[in-house]
């Protein structure tokens, strides 16, 4: 092939592999700005965990779990490590005509890390350092990438038409099931329920932290979106980046009007979240979609974002960031509105979508439960009180994030 072509497809898959690490920022300031400053340690040690140790799980099992070449369809392994092609001795660069062997694993890598994260801002505040790091290798060292072989890998919902562009499902509802799942059994947060079970703000500790956030985020989905494109085609990977951003800008919007309108303030939590709304909802579609859908794909998202935040705490679940949300409930509006708008809507792909989401769902549940109730009655998922009232940063990592500023936020 062109190797002039393949270099400037390289290039733009790797600066692409550079904004989704870069993701990882913004999860972090996100998680940190939401919660109180007596964690902020906890939670970045576990954000950083995540990056390091997903990379090496995926080098030594998760990619060939996930990309296992021919098998049965629901799993396959084609073996520990990574081998590269080669040809004469050096590098096949006809391993793909958008990027080499080693780009692939790298941006697909990036992936892999952030449905742990997903979780880790879900269960903040109340889970053991330990139980979380145990639950987070064996999740995205096994669950994740057997899911994403399901569809990216080639197996049965790819053979069925199931479709999800950059993983509304295979990411986003990857994670956020099991951060439905380890909510559920780890509890709320204490002080987050009054007695007669009505839900109480327990507010975040630094809302420009939060807000940087999310921008970090928007700026890194053009690379989490406009790189699952597999190449610099120009007309594909700049229709996903508008498609994008107008989702993302609708959802933010959506959100911050539809929560003035049921609870008569302008809550710039809600506007951040229908931004990650409509980012989350998009991703399964976006090459699909033209300017309109993209829009009021958002839109959906960012109303359903605000439902979704009543319905948690309606079921007495306490998800300090808004994770379920985001990510589980808008994940799934994301990947059923392939069949809805769009050049592959039509009933038939609806179905497809449905099945793929209800398949994914059930592996998600059921492996997340047997990791997590298994963890909780060995060793423990939950602080003690005491742990958790004095705050996580002083007991698990024994400092401060802001050791000359102190405020009472318990």
């Amino acid at each position: 092939m062109d190797t002039g072509l393949l270099t400037t497809n390289n290039v733009w898959m790797m600066l692409c592999t550079a904004l989704v690490f870069f993701m990882h920022l913004g999860f972090s300031f996100l998680e940190i700005g939401l919660t109180r400053q007596k964690n902020t340690i906890n939670i970045l040690f576990k954000n950083l965990f995540i990056i390091c140790i997903g990379l090496l799980l995926y080098c030594l099992v998760g990619f060939n779990l996930m990309y296992p070449g021919d098998f049965n369809g629901f799993l396959g392994f084609a073996g520990f490590g990574l081998d590269a092609p080669l040809k004469d001795g050096a590098l096949d660069l006809a391993y793909n005509e958008g990027y080499t062997y080693w780009t692939d694993f790298l941006f697909q890598g990036m992936f892999a890390a952030t449905a742990a994260t997903i979780v880790s801002g879900a269960v903040a505040e109340r889970i053991k350092i330990n139980s979380f790091m145990i639950f987070a290798i064996i999740y995205v060292g096994l669950v994740y990438p057997i899911a994403g072989s399901w569809k990216w890998g080639g197996g049965f919902l790819d053979e069925m038409g199931f479709y999800d562009f950059a993983g509304s499902t295979l990411v986003h509802s990857v994670g956020g099931w099991a951060a439905l799942i380890a909510i559920w059994l780890l509890g709320s947060r204490i002080g987050k329920f009054d007695e007669n079970g009505k839900p109480k703000v327990i507010p975040g500790h630094n809302m420009p932290l939060a807000t940087g956030g999310v921008l970090v985020l928007w700026l890194g989905w053009f690379g989490f979106n406009g790189g699952s494109v597999l190449s610099a085609d120009p007309a594909l990977t700049s229709l996903t980046l508008v498609t994008t951003c107008l989702a993302a800008a609708a959802g933010g919007v959506a959100a911050f009007m539809f929560s003035q309108f049921l609870y008569k303030n302008l809550d710039l939590t809600m506007f951040l979240n229908g931004v990650l709304a409509g980012l989350v909802g998009i991703t399964a579609g976006a090459d699909q979609m033209g300017p309109t859908d993209s829009i009021l794909i958002g839109i959906i998202a960012g109303i359903l974002v605000v439902l979704a935040v009543a319905l948690v705490d309606k079921l007495r679940l306490d998800d300090p960031v808004g994770a379920v949300a985001v990510h589980l409930v808008c994940g799934i509006w994301g990947t059923l509105a392939v069949g809805i708008f769009g050049a592959m809507a039509s009933v038939d792909q609806f179905l497809i979508q449905l099945t793929g989401v209800a398949a994914i769902g059930a592996f998600c549940v059921i492996t997340s439960f047997i990791i997590l109730i298994v963890i909780k009655k060995t060793i423990g998922l939950r602080v003690t009180k005491e742990e958790e009232i004095e705050g996580l940063d002083e007991h698990e990592h024994g400092m401060s994030a802001y050791p000359d500023y102190r405020m009472n936020d318990n």
